[in-house]
């Protein structure tokens, strides 16, 4: 298990700085906001001819340990696909303990987020998740709202089609209440009006499993954001795997279209 952070932890640039010299990349290519795709529970599991739960709760042990070392190297945010708007089409029971585990550590790992000045909010649609989630979810956002380390945005019941339909709703109401302009709609009036308004869009995001697909994730924040994609499945993913995809991330030339 990840050893939790020191309850006095450096300011976040010395965090940083620490982290390229120890990563063998300029600082500056360093990612504030890393963006996860956790895939390959359900593959891990069979592997080991276990019920697919199994694999889902190895994994969450790969959650703390990347909150816990992107915590360290002063990361800004990480944000987590934990479950999908498309994720309810699968078995009851699997939902059902999909829903008890992000229960119980909701409960569970509170203390060490407080601990490590981790902050939490949600990325998502409410309903339809459990009621007891909610609260649980509620409770942990609200506890830890004044934490200064990470911040990590959980992606619970999210699709980014729903995101963005979401988002258009919300502007046309506005439009036809009369306060705000057509001409005032622009990227910025938009991106506000999305799930993860006044975070910066990711500039790195990791896929485990070998999968070469966004998954209806992020499609208006990624649309910059350089992708790692490793064969290495969710419940294995550790430290060494992620300073790989930002060592990664660190050896590419990002020109947003310039030359």
């Amino acid at each position: 298990m990840t050893a939790a952070l020191p309850e006095t932890i450096p300011p976040r640039p010395e965090l940083r700085a620490r982290a390229a010299a120890m990563l063998g990349i300029p600082l500056d290519r360093l990612p504030r906001h890393i963006a996860v795709i956790m895939d390959g529970n359900g593959r891990w599991a069979r592997q080991r001819s276990l019920p697919r739960i199994a694999g889902h709760r190895e994994g969450a042990d790969s959650v703390r340990a990347v909150i816990t070392e992107c915590g360290r190297m002063g990361i800004e945010i990480l944000t987590i696909y934990s479950f999908s708007h498309e994720n309810w089409k699968r078995p009851q029971d699997e939902i059902g303990a999909l829903m008890a585990l992000a229960y119980e550590n909701l409960i569970g790992r509170r203390d060490e987020l407080l601990r490590n000045q981790v902050r939490l909010l949600h990325i998502g649609r409410r309903h339809p998740l459990p009621p007891e989630v909610l609260r649980e979810l509620d409770a942990t956002i609200d506890e830890t709202k004044n934490c200064d380390g990470l911040t990590v945005a959980l992606a619970l019941n999210y699709g980014s089609r729903t995101e963005i339909v979401d988002a258009a709703r919300s502007l046309a109401r506005e439009a036809v209440a009369g306060t705000l302009a057509i001409d005032d709609v622009n990227e910025a009036t938009f991106s506000n009006h999305l799930y993860t308004a006044g975070l910066p869009d990711p500039d790195l995001l990791i896929r485990t499993a070998g999968e070469y697909r966004l998954s209806n994730y992020l499609l208006w924040q990624l649309s910059y954001a350089e992708i790692h994609v490793t064969d290495v499945l969710w419940p294995d993913f550790r430290e060494p795997h992620l300073h790989a995809a930002i060592r990664d991330y660190g050896s590419r030339d990002r020109r947003f279209g310039g030359v």
